[in-house]
């Protein structure tokens, strides 16, 4: 039977790099060291086969090493892909994310939250179902929170990922608008308990704007769901020529809909997404979406919760501006729809 070899000691990667103990655990918490400093310890601590026994380093840094990550519904795609990645790179960081799913629910979202802290989780990213909660500043106080997609009750959050939502609403509104569309349906997965998500509210005012008929209805994330909405929605004697969803995962029934009914996209209705997730370029046809660049929002939101852990915040708020990918289920209405009477919205 093999030997089982010894686990290499912190005071075997000083002498390997010349440097004191305390240095060589400051770099490998990658503080108060340069990065080629951490760089060359960590190449060191590899060969040696050290690994910091997890238990030992909690105590010693009165951290865990975990970071909590709470996603409004992984039923959506593009939450299940951000997970990934936001987990992939906290591990790069010699951290670990703990995932919950809040299944859409703002209450369970909160009660999450709350174990979450309770656990003494490092950080906490969260995507909020309720971005309006009282208990977010509380939270705040306790457990640096990063949010993402919304600006969180309070201020009070250590760091924001926010999306130019004004923009991306914009891009999709203007889009359908120009290819002659005037009665739109925008499915959203907000509930009617948190009307106040600001690409909601966009909506409407850009609605007026653009002189669009707009009917806003909600639409859960999962295939079935969504489905079932778009299919009652299309089967509707005000039949829209256009669908704006805002989650490509609601998009995708939208399509399912579309096969159910005999509809042709973008014949008998155009459909558009909001978060280009990676599938929506492989739909047939492909999928006109908002693009928010998930890869930049992974880095931005790793690196504030990081920072902050670490005692070294920087920039507090990053802002995402979105690209509109203009794909072949948007296109004209194949009939006129009817004219506006005379001193409608966006008349001039």
């Amino acid at each position: 039977m093999p030997e089982r070899r010894k686990r290499a000691t912190i005071r075997e990667v000083a002498q390997a790099t010349g440097l004191s103990p305390a240095a060589v655990s400051y770099a490998l918490r990658g503080i108060q060291t340069s990065e080629e400093t951490q760089e060359r310890v960590r190449a060191a601590a590899d060969e040696l086969g050290y690994e910091a026994h997890p238990i030992a380093r909690a105590l010693a840094s009165g951290r865990t090493g975990m970071v909590g990550l709470l996603c409004g519904s992984l039923e959506d795609y593009w939450q299940q892909s951000l997970a990934v990645g936001i987990s992939r790179s906290l591990l790069a960081r010699e951290r670990y994310a703990l995932i919950v799913d809040a299944f859409n629910d703002p209450g369970r979202e909160l009660a999450l939250a709350r174990q979450l802290r309770d656990q003494r989780v490092d950080g906490l990213i969260v995507q909020p179902l309720d971005p309006s909660a009282a208990l977010w500043a509380e939270l705040a106080e306790t457990v640096p929170v990063v949010s993402v997609g919304d600006v969180l009750h309070g201020g009070r959050s250590q760091g924001e990922v926010v999306f130019d939502n004004r923009r991306g609403v914009t891009l999709a509104l203007e889009h359908l608008r120009d290819l002659g569309h005037r009665r739109v349906a925008v499915f959203t997965p907000t509930l009617a308990s948190t009307p106040d998500r600001p690409a909601d509210v966009h909506v409407n005012a850009e609605a007026r704007r653009l002189g669009l008929e707009v009917e806003v209805v909600v639409a859960p994330q999962s295939l079935g769901e969504a489905t079932e909405v778009a299919t009652r929605t299309l089967r509707g004697p005000e039949r829209p020529s256009a669908i704006f969803c805002f989650s490509d995962s609601i998009a995708y029934g939208v399509y399912a809909a579309t096969r159910v009914l005999g509809l042709a996209v973008p014949g008998d209705v155009a459909v558009c997404g909001y978060d280009a997730h990676p599938m929506s370029a492989l739909l047939t046809p492909p999928l006109t979406t908002v693009d928010w660049d998930i890869d930049g929002i992974v880095h931005s939101a790793v690196r504030l919760v990081v920072d902050v852990i670490e005692g070294k915040p920087r920039k507090r708020r990053v802002v995402r501006e979105p690209s509109l990918r203009v794909r072949e289920s948007t296109g004209r209405p194949q009939a006129s729809e009817p004219p506006r009477a005379p001193g409608a919205p966006g008349d001039a």
